[in-house]
């Protein structure tokens, strides 16, 4: 039988294929563009996995897609932007599939945000804005400063702004307004401390805290990931009070199944949401879970997809897997990746430096200030994920990406 991926994340379809034939099925990949996975199919034998070419935001063209599939038995989704779709054409199909309007909510930042806040889960509550410096007036009064300015459909770190004061909320405003957003902007209090992700599995209500991963973002003007390293070694006690917590988060947003990613600040008052995102993490988090916790996490994602409650839910986690983490590699600035300097010193580095490109020698990069400029990702082990952490900037340091102008 059949089991069809909407479109994924950049990596882990290797890792897919191989849950999906455990369970007894076979994978296929629903893309309008495959170049996104051009890692991944490229070590991924050629007859491992199917791909089907469709326009996959035409929801009719990929309706039929499905459709024409044999013996479909799940239909599954990793990423942000085609989750309700995804959610709607499973029920469509009479497929075992998250609550549609579950997934509806948890794409809008600024309903999450409001809803927590009226539930108690979060000290800060959000104001929808227009996109306009006039509107700086209604975001003092509501969130006050500094604050954070957000598409409530974003991804991948895109339409974020921070303002510490007045002129740079009115300069973000104005910056906003110029920007297509993918929903409607909204600002929330700024959130002072270390940012983290909570990666989870949930089923039937119950959630269970797989690890937390430690994240580092940009300086200012650029807000975007850095580097993340996983797992965090935390105090039990500590661990058990974030378990509780987002659970307690994610069952305020209908979130009872599957993987979340769930990005929190350790405030000086304890945790505050950042965003729920309702898959496992993206970058390489699925790789180092599946490394850290020395089994294939995407067993899971599968036997939850068909329906079947995850032994992943029940088994030891002991972390027996070495810890891990990864540096993404940005260019400095737009144009045409030409190639990368220092990949070849990447083996001489400790953790078993590896490198996992995102971009190709030809693209153009027409942004570097968010994900959309990152060209590559340096993935490195160790005893702990901090030793992890400094074998892998050790080593991304050295790897630079080569652009030309794009143009005459």
């Amino acid at each position: 039988m059949t089991i069809a991926a909407l479109e994924s994340l950049s990596f882990g379809l290797g890792r897919m294929v191989a849950a999906a034939a455990d369970a007894g099925h076979r994978l296929c990949l629903l893309t309008a563009d495959r170049s996104v996975y051009r890692h991944e199919l490229a070590t991924l034998p050629g007859d491992a996995l199917t791909v089907i070419d469709v326009d996959t935001f035409d929801e009719t063209a990929t309706r039929r897609a499905l459709a024409a599939l044999p013996d479909l038995a799940a239909l599954l989704n990793t990423t942000d932007t085609w989750s309700v779709p995804a959610a709607d054409l499973a029920a469509e199909f009479g497929l075992p599939g998250p609550d549609p309007e579950t997934v509806r909510l948890l794409r809008d930042k600024y309903r999450v945000r409001d809803l927590l806040h009226r539930r108690g889960l979060s000290r800060s509550g959000a104001v929808r804005v227009a996109p306009r410096p006039d509107s700086a007036e209604d975001i003092r009064r509501a969130v006050g400063l500094p604050a954070v300015l957000k598409d409530s459909a974003g991804t991948s770190s895109r339409n974020v702004w921070i303002a510490h004061d007045e002129e740079a909320l009115r300069g973000a405003l104005a910056d906003a307004g110029r920007q297509q957003l993918m929903g409607d902007l909204f600002a929330e209090a700024f959130l002072s401390g270390p940012l983290y992700s909570a990666e989870t599995l949930s089923w039937d209500g119950t959630t269970r805290l797989l690890g937390v991963l430690s994240r580092q973002t940009s300086r200012q003007p650029a807000v975007r990931e850095e580097a993340a390293a996983f797992p965090v070694a935390l105090p039990q006690a500590e661990s058990a009070a974030i378990e509780r917590w987002v659970g307690d988060v994610l069952h305020a947003t209908g979130h009872h199944s599957g993987f979340a990613h769930v990005e929190f600040v350790v405030t000086s008052t304890g945790p505050e949401l950042v965003e729920i995102n309702r898959r496992i993490g993206g970058a390489l988090v699925g790789e180092v879970l599946c490394r850290s916790l020395g089994t294939n996490v995407y067993t899971a994602m599968m036997e939850e997809a068909l329906g079947s409650r995850p032994r992943l839910m029940d088994a030891p986690l002991e972390h027996d897997g070495p810890a891990h983490a990864f540096v993404l590699v940005y260019a400095d600035r737009p144009g045409v990746l030409e190639g990368w300097h220092g990949l070849e010193e990447l083996a001489a580095f400790p953790g078993e430096a590896r490198w996992y490109p995102t971009r190709a020698p030809g693209d153009v990069l027409p942004h570097v200030g968010d994900q959309r400029g990152c060209t590559g990702i340096v993935l490195a082990e160790a005893a702990t994920a901090e030793l992890a952490q400094h074998r892998a900037w050790s080593a991304a340091v050295r790897v630079w990406p080569v652009v030309t102008d794009d143009g005459p």
